[in-house]
């Protein structure tokens, strides 16, 4: 039976003395959303999140990391993998650090390593409506990138479907605010660029009455943490790795 060591994963750690600019250039170049921050004896004090780092977008900016820590999920390298989940899930998280005896961050676990073999290994029952969030928040296609970025700030969720006249048309998310230039000049920026220029098409989506296991196989497939629910076209839920997760937990 897999433990935490057999998952984790060297990651690069800060310390709350560094500049925000700095976790932007990890955050950019990687694929983790979260950087686990340390001090000088490498014991854990937290984590700066992507969306933390899309407050400060100034690349001249000598903001220190200090002011944005909070609680990182940690556990023990002989953890259970549904432990590993559980204290994801806890912090509200995408990953969780692996700590010695110590304290100290020795590795970390990404939720998106974790998800595939623990929905390998449960059997999940249950249609996608009886587990998705029902309140979605949504962008227009013809709001504007600031707007739409705005929008992910206040409500740090991972990605924001796009609509147009109540229909999806496409996906942005927090990682194409960090990586895409065009985008992160467009945010400082007084011209008023919509978001159905820069957003991601086509979408990938699920049904309300699709099997839970199902959509969670395509979310594995395609790589992807929040899936749109949708009924002709149109956004009933939104299902994310949480979401799968939670009824997993509760099984195990």
């Amino acid at each position: 039976m897999k433990v935490a060591r057999d998952l984790m994963i060297e990651v690069t750690t800060l310390q709350a003395d560094e500049y925000v600019t700095r976790a932007r250039q990890i955050l950019r170049d990687d694929v983790h959303r979260e950087i686990f921050i340390t001090d000088s004896d490498n014991q854990l004090e937290g984590k700066i999140t992507i969306t933390d780092v899309l407050r400060v977008m100034d690349t001249r900016s000598n903001v220190t990391i200090a002011g944005f820590i909070s609680h990182a999920a940690a556990v023990p390298m002989e953890a259970p993998l549904e432990d590993v989940a559980s204290a994801i899930l806890a912090s509200e998280a995408d990953s969780a650090a692996v700590v010695n005896a110590k304290n100290e961050c020795i590795g970390a676990i990404l939720l998106r390593d974790l998800f595939p073999i623990l929905v390998s290994r449960h059997e999940i029952k249950g249609r996608v409506l009886d587990v998705m969030t029902e309140q979605v928040i949504c962008s227009d296609a013809d709001d504007s990138i600031q707007k739409v970025y705005a929008t992910i700030l206040d409500s740090g969720y991972a990605s924001l479907p796009i609509v147009s006249k109540k229909e999806i048309v496409g996906i942005i998310s927090r990682r194409d605010l960090v990586e895409n230039g065009r985008i992160r000049h467009s945010i400082g920026n007084s011209k008023k660029i919509p978001i159905n220029r820069v957003m991601n098409t086509p979408v990938i989506t699920t049904g309300p009455d699709a099997m839970v296991s199902d959509a969670a196989n395509l979310m594995i497939t395609h790589d992807i943490s929040r899936m749109p629910v949708v009924r002709d076209r149109v956004i009933v839920g939104i299902l994310d790795r949480h979401d799968v997760l939670k009824t997993l937990v509760k099984k195990a």
